[in-house]
């Protein structure tokens, strides 16, 4: 069976060449260079591809490989997708119904109300239009442009002027490469954060309307962000996913973990809530961007620690002296009435829509007190998808000692 498979393979082989480099995890991946040409036996999913390279076969990621003449960068498929998810109301409900997110948000423009007055503002990838609508109604901009490239902006203009805001907001229906103002802008506002802060890489739109819009001297929010990482248990979903196949009614289902482990612990577990007590030690800031200077070339790689991750993002203050707002979406994160505005806050009880992101090791390791776990941890956009990307985390536990244990992992993170 397996020589008739492989006699199959071989007549539906394609030839593929290499985007970029790629560095297998372990004995079932393919390692490739930039520029070479892969022999593509078999389309596992849509995701990993079986494929050979000089006479070596293994798994490839589909993504980082090209098949004929060089496409174009921008590809209208990618953002009919993108944006598509954001022409229907599901995201936008979630988004919406996470009040931590949406009063930060309120709170920065009620707070800064009177420095607004008489100022432009732009409201990129405005969604439903509700932050120009907190423009407009808690302070008096002179202009507030509300930019959506979904099929959204339809919606978001009768709802401006069903709010009575219509002199006041103008809404543009394209995306930040291509739309057009009539001036520039005092002050540029978008919720552009994603899993991980930087999933979906809608922050390349946003400096990209930071440099052709915003005054100088003008005002981002948010002002900067920051991502945590922290090494972590999580007793409960390894449960869930990897030990209930050790014995399920009394019968022995372990031959299922293998694919168990494929399955679950191969990409990052979006909207995870980890507890603080199953932090292994203290979270560290391992990425800090200022949206002023950061530019899109500032994000092609960075180095961290830890294996579950969340943001947090500031807005300076235009109020001489006063503290600036923060959005934390971290487990330790504690409700402070006036300034803080944190996604796990006493007084909502429920967990945002971002929660954390997870990224699950193949099997637990036993750390001890004092014992040190070091390690980096690297963020790389997907050559073709330009909204997805790869994290790889390289970890080692008691460097140094006869238990030292090290171990590298590359997850990917799709829409």
């Amino acid at each position: 069976m397996q020589a008739q498979k492989e006699e199959e393979d071989e007549v539906s082989v394609e030839e593929y060449v290499a985007r970029c480099s790629f560095t297998g995890n372990d004995n079932d991946q393919l390692s490739f260079s930039s520029g070479d040409v892969l022999l593509v036996h078999a389309k596992m999913s849509s995701e990993w591809w079986w494929a050979e390279l000089r006479g070596i076969k293994g798994y490839v990621p589909a993504s980082y490989l090209l098949q004929g003449a060089e496409e174009d960068d921008e590809d209208p498929w990618q953002h009919k997708e993108y944006f598509g998810s954001y022409g229907t109301l599901r995201l936008h409900l979630e988004m919406l119904s996470d009040k931590s997110r949406t009063e930060a948000y309120r709170q920065v423009i009620l707070s800064n109300s009177a420095s607004l007055r008489n100022k432009v503002v732009m409201d990129l990838g405005c969604g439903t239009g509700i932050i120009s609508l907190f423009c407009a109604q808690l302070s008096e901009p002179s202009e507030v442009y509300a930019v959506e490239a979904s099929s959204m902006a339809e919606y978001t203009r009768q709802l401006v002027k069903q709010n009575g805001c219509e002199e006041l907001i103008t809404v543009l229906q394209g995306r930040a490469e291509e739309i057009e103002l009539p001036e520039q802008v005092d002050i540029l506002v978008s919720e552009w954060m994603g899993n991980c802060l930087l999933f979906e890489c809608m922050v390349e739109s946003v400096l990209l309307a930071r440099d052709r819009w915003l005054k100088e001297g003008g005002v981002m929010w948010p002002s900067s962000a920051a991502l945590s990482l922290v090494p972590c248990q999580a007793d409960s979903y390894y449960a869930e996913t990897m030990a209930f196949w050790e014995q399920p009614y009394g019968l022995d289902f372990t031959p299922l973990q293998p694919l168990a482990q494929q399955e679950f612990f191969t990409k990052p577990k979006f909207s995870h809530v980890i507890e603080p007590e199953d932090c292994l030690t203290a979270p560290c800031d391992v990425l800090q961007l200022d949206m002023y200077t950061l530019q899109v070339k500032d994000l092609e790689s960075g180095v961290f620690h830890g294996f579950s991750a969340w943001f947090k993002v500031q807005f300076e203050s235009l109020q001489r002296g006063e503290a600036p707002v923060e959005l934390d979406t971290g487990p330790n994160s504690e409700y402070d009435s006036k300034n803080t505005f944190q996604l796990m806050s006493y007084s909502y009880k429920r967990p945002p829509h971002w929660k954390q992101t997870l990224f699950m090791l193949d099997r637990p390791v036993s750390v001890h007190a004092k014992e040190a776990i070091s390690g980096s941890i690297s963020l790389r956009r997907n050559p073709v998808w330009r909204r997805h990307m790869t994290v790889t985390l390289h970890w080692n536990v008691g460097e140094g000692t006869s238990n030292c244990q090290v171990g590298t992992k590359s997850f990917p993170m799709w829409r």
